[in-house]
């Protein structure tokens, strides 16, 4: 696949206003970009950076992929606010159902998951399918777009009207994901009615995989000018919630072309190994550790305490690791709870991560044996990416090799592969 990226963005030649919207939905956050294509003028490509519940977040680009059902199969929460306060217990007594990780169900054959933890993807919904989960989600991404532009755009409820009515997507997936995979997401596109079903609908929506879009993240945000010189390689890994996809390109020579061409020089690969795996490992260890003790009841809520907060914040191995769960007055000393908190060894955490890290190591070092490239130059991306103790592992091992690990800051920008697509106008 050849892939190509204009120095600087063509102005759109379109005879009227259109809008695209592209969608980034993560195993663990989702996030959306968009462009306002006017006639004769350069495409710019925003971020929608406030949605309910993160109103007073600052900057705010990516809500939790996560939805609250009740009995009745309704949604009756999304996002941020099936995070707020009092949400959870809410769920418990009016018996609502929590649906999350549900992108993983609509992998390429399902049963082969890498790991052995197929059976820790929470089930879906009673009655509901992965297509009816993911629309209800893309139906509110939609709903949080519209919210978005009409507010902060000048005479946005106008703009809107003027394009509703034929938005461009763009859905980015894993690497590897094809026919089956596509076909899924674009009839959950449909169910949400965000496209009619026929085939002028289906062409408003352009599928990206993450490897592509990353290419084109990192061209623009990731790389200094000249770092990767004609006929050299680069290998993108976009470590994300569910999976770590991981590409490599060269850059091709074009004289007189404006554009940087670009070309895939291995096949892309898709591991299930991001960041959700590691609070796999945790839930696994703690399920063990605490089985004795008087909080093996509390395990559910110590595991997502320690993903809000110890998993991001793990830098150092020789350093003891806390997840603060409770209140004070919870202890349980031989199990190293004392004043609310469980304290964990360094190594221990880092054992959780080590799976990942050695995904990633062994991929890039075997896809750098087996290009006829030369590779110098790694770029780590995605929400897990920005994990400190994966970064630092993963520039250890690599660096000996000669591969310098390059880890720009992470923004949604799946809208930017449009701009370079065969149906771009």
């Amino acid at each position: 696949m050849v892939l190509s990226r204009p120095s600087n963005r063509r102005a759109y030649n379109g005879s009227r206003r259109k809008l695209v919207l592209a969608f980034d939905v993560g195993t663990t956050y989702s996030g959306i970009s968009y462009s306002i294509l006017d006639p004769d003028q350069v495409p710019e490509i925003k971020g929608v950076t406030r949605f309910p519940a993160n109103e007073y977040i600052s900057g705010a680009s990516k809500i939790p992929t996560v939805i609250y059902y009740d009995k009745a199969g309704r949604v009756q929460a999304v996002g941020a606010e099936a995070m707020e306060d009092g949400i959870h217990e809410m769920a418990l007594d009016e018996g609502w159902v929590k649906s999350e990780w549900f992108k993983l169900l609509i992998r390429p054959k399902p049963g082969e998951l890498e790991s052995d933890f197929a059976d820790k993807i929470p089930a879906l919904p009673p009655g509901k399918t992965v297509v009816q989960v993911l629309a209800d989600f893309l139906q509110y991404l939609q709903a949080c777009a519209e919210a978005y532009i009409k507010g902060t755009h000048a005479n946005g409820r106008e703009l809107w009207d003027s394009v509703s009515s034929e938005i461009d997507y763009v859905i980015s997936h894993p690497n590897g994901w094809e026919g089956y995979q596509q076909s899924q997401i674009r009839k959950a596109v449909v169910m949400a009615q965000l496209i009619p079903d026929t085939d002028k609908g289906h062409s408003r929506v352009l599928f990206v995989t993450e490897g592509e879009a990353s290419l084109h993240f990192t061209i623009d945000n990731g790389l200094p000018a000249g770092v990767i010189e004609a006929g050299e390689g680069i290998i993108v890994v976009d470590a994300g919630g569910g999976t770590v996809d991981i590409s490599a390109y060269s850059k091709k020579a074009e004289s007189g072309n404006k554009s940087e061409i670009f070309e895939e020089i291995a096949i892309p690969q898709c591991h299930f190994f991001g960041s959700v795996f590691v609070s796999i490992h945790a839930q696994l260890f703690l399920d063990d550790y605490l089985k004795e003790s008087d909080y093996h009841d509390e395990l559910e809520n110590i595991v997502r305490c320690f993903d809000k907060s110890t998993k991001i914040r793990f830098k150092n191995d020789q350093q003891p690791q806390y997840v603060r769960f409770g209140r004070n007055n919870d202890n349980d000393p031989p199990y190293n709870i004392r004043f609310g908190q469980l304290r964990l060894s360094g190594t221990d955490v880092a054992k959780f991560f080590e799976p990942s890290v050695t995904c990633i190591v062994d991929s890039v070092l075997g896809m750098d044996a087996n290009t006829q490239k030369p590779i110098k130059h790694v770029v780590l991306v995605g929400g897990f990416s920005a994990s400190d103790w994966l970064v630092s592992k993963v520039n250890q091992a690599l660096s000996p090799k000669g591969l310098n690990v390059i880890h720009p800051e992470n923004y949604v920008y799946v809208n930017s592969f449009y701009f370079t697509s065969p149906q771009c106008p």
